[in-house]
């Protein structure tokens, strides 16, 4: 269980931490291109700009995250409100993901696999925090 905890933790915070720093810092308009087939020299410039200031303001909150779950990493593993705060965030990704699937309609199969994986990591990550003692299940 510590294997796959760990597996998951780590693929899902790494992902988090490189999709943070490249959006925010390096090439965000890479991603509209290859992630949502936008072409963003099709937009206003002003248009354009406040897309790409307020999707890098979100990425960097996403690296923020990341490297929260890295500096914490003990504690999350091992208090329960490092573990709920961490479970929080990362179970409020995934229903937004889910909320966006039914309000906006089906997205395409890379973010299904990204909610599939997360919805599949948050699962392993709270039994093994039950499994270590945070939870104290009757």
């Amino acid at each position: 269980m510590a294997f796959l905890n760990y597996f998951f933790f780590y693929t899902y915070i790494g992902l988090v931490l490189l999709a943070g720093f490249w959006g925010a810092f390096l090439a965000p308009h890479l991603d509209f291109g290859y992630l949502f087939a936008l072409d963003l020299h099709s937009l206003e410039e002003q248009a354009k700009v406040n897309l790409l200031s307020q999707y890098r303001f979100l990425r960097a909150l996403e690296l923020g995250y990341g490297l929260f779950a890295i500096v914490f990493l003990k504690e999350i593993f091992s208090v329960k409100r490092f573990n709920l705060l961490f479970l929080s965030i990362m179970g409020l990704g995934i229903l937004a993901r889910i909320v966006s699937w039914f309000v906006d309609g089906t997205p395409s199969g890379l973010f299904i696999f990204f909610l599939s994986y997360e919805t599949l990591g948050w699962c392993i990550i709270l039994l093994y925090g039950t499994k270590k003692g945070l939870y104290h299940v009757a």
